[in-house]
């Protein structure tokens, strides 16, 4: 039976963080010009407090997604890894 490798949960969530933070903020600039993903985007403005489809708030945008992606990723990961020492 092969063993799982355990997973560095800080790691995960600074990768995951970073991506996230990244994706909303380049998607936010993009909508701003042309209106890509706003029905999306209204959604994510009502989740981020300060967080609008304008300059400033990309910027609040890449913030809070990037703590929403670090917290959220470190949990899964930190509960992965209790999970896999329990069973194995």
């Amino acid at each position: 039976m092969k063993t799982a490798a355990t997973l560095n949960p800080l790691a995960a969530a600074i990768s995951v963080g970073i991506l996230w933070a990244l994706t909303l903020f380049i998607t936010t600039l993009i909508s701003i010009q042309n209106g890509y993903a706003e029905s999306a985007l209204n959604i994510v403005e009502g989740i981020y407090p300060l967080y609008e489809v304008t300059t400033a708030g990309a910027f609040w945008g890449l913030l809070f997604a990037f703590l929403d992606g670090f917290i959220g990723t470190y949990i899964l990961i930190w509960l992965y890894n209790q999970i896999l020492n329990k069973i194995s």
